[in-house]
């Protein structure tokens, strides 16, 4: 595979904040997956997403999920991996699923609001994605 291959490919796996942004308010088939526990879910997610914690992620679970729709599922950010168990189990599912790079961390830097009992409001940033 030369570079420009695996670049391609992996802008189909992966997403920034900004992109997320875009699809969502541009109502693309967009669905956002908190893989984390409830309790961190609680306490702050990105508008909009569902709670889906990795580790109850089952054949019964997912299969609920529209397969015609993307999943871009989210962490709290680079220390965590729930992100990455959530996107496998999707994936293995048979669904369209892309990564969050950098989490709900890197989704707060780039100053997009947040919702839940610590939600924190926006300052959307121009970063020059």
């Amino acid at each position: 595979m030369n570079a420009h291959d695996f670049y391609k490919l992996k802008l189909e796996h992966e997403t920034d904040a900004w992109d997320l942004k875009v699809a969502l308010e541009s109502a693309q088939p967009v669905v956002v997956i908190d893989a984390r526990s409830r309790q961190a879910y609680e306490l702050e997610h990105i508008p909009g997403a569902i709670n889906l914690p990795h580790r109850e992620m089952d054949q019964q679970s997912l299969s609920q999920l529209d397969p015609a729709r993307i999943y871009v599922s989210y962490c709290d950010g680079i220390g965590c991996n729930a992100s990455t168990k959530g996107a496998a189990k999707l994936s293995g599912h048979g669904l369209q699923v892309r990564e969050l790079l950098g989490g709900l961390d890197w989704w707060k830097r780039d100053g997009y609001a947040t919702e839940g009992s610590q939600a924190t409001p926006g300052k959307e940033l121009d970063c020059g994605c």
